[in-house]
């Protein structure tokens, strides 16, 4: 099994991300009682939200997503044995992982779903700690396999804990979805938790998962990884409609 220094070293390091979002932690009167929950916006300065600095922050993070730092190393030694420079196998590479997002007729890089789950693997690692065991964008488009359920699943240890964390992401384009999303989000995860174990089986010893996660994986599958809990994670995405009618930075992050 890993070590909590171990998966220290493989959280990725997104801080220049986060200095173009907003975000509070508060606590509400809804389940888990015991918990913060987030919000977040796009961040300002002065008053003008930082919007493209954020789309630009995503896309580069797109790398970060599909393939851990194992798979990036041996996919970069894989290419420049065949007679590229470092700096030309990155840019295959980074060409590679931008397709894994086009829609069918390639004309939009980050589409509605696939928004929210970019943010998601962020915001667990960054919030929660915890690295990805799967990777759901090679799953999606190898057409050897079927779709994953889960939007995320990542481990961490905590204290004495396994800690499996399953991660659901709805988001809407449309104007003020928060209600119907937040709904669907909760169906969305209780779901999730029912089948993720089946689901796990399909990929575990596959090309999805380096040596290390594949281990922690088996072991959550086999039950022989103890004292495990599963926490449920769901993030919302959708265009907020309230108008904004503050003249400074800070009361409008206020």
């Amino acid at each position: 099994m890993m070590t909590k220094e171990e998966i220290a070293k493989r959280l990725i390091d997104n801080d220049s991300l986060f200095n173009k979002i907003h975000v509070i932690q508060q606590s509400f009167d809804i389940l888990p009682a015991d918990k913060e929950h987030l919000g977040a916006c796009i961040k300002y300065q002065d008053l003008a939200e930082m919007r493209d600095e954020f789309i630009n922050e995503l896309v580069d993070s797109v790398l970060d997503w599909v393939y851990s730092s194992e798979k990036y190393k041996e996919m970069i030694d894989t290419i420049t044995v065949k007679g590229k420079s470092v700096a030309a196998a990155n840019s295959e590479l980074k060409r590679k992982a931008h397709q894994k997002f086009r829609t069918g007729d390639g004309s939009k890089l980050l589409i509605q779903g696939q928004l929210g789950e970019l943010l998601l693997f962020h915001f667990i690692q960054r919030y929660f700690k915890a690295i990805p065991i799967l990777r759901k964008m090679p799953i999606l488009t190898s057409p050897e396999h079927e779709r994953f359920g889960a939007d995320a699943i990542h481990y961490k240890i905590d204290e004495d804990k396994n800690i499996i964390i399953l991660g659901e992401a709805k988001t809407y384009i449309s104007d003020y979805k928060f209600n119907t999303a937040f709904e669907k989000a909760l169906d969305s995860i209780l779901d999730t938790y029912k089948k993720h174990k089946k689901e796990m089986n399909l990929y575990v010893h596959e090309d999805f998962l380096d040596a290390a996660m594949d281990r922690v994986a088996e072991s959550y599958l086999n039950g022989t990884m103890e004292n495990v809990e599963v926490h449920l994670v769901s993030i919302i995405t959708y265009s907020e409609t309230e108008k904004i009618n503050i003249t400074n930075q800070v009361n409008i992050l206020a």
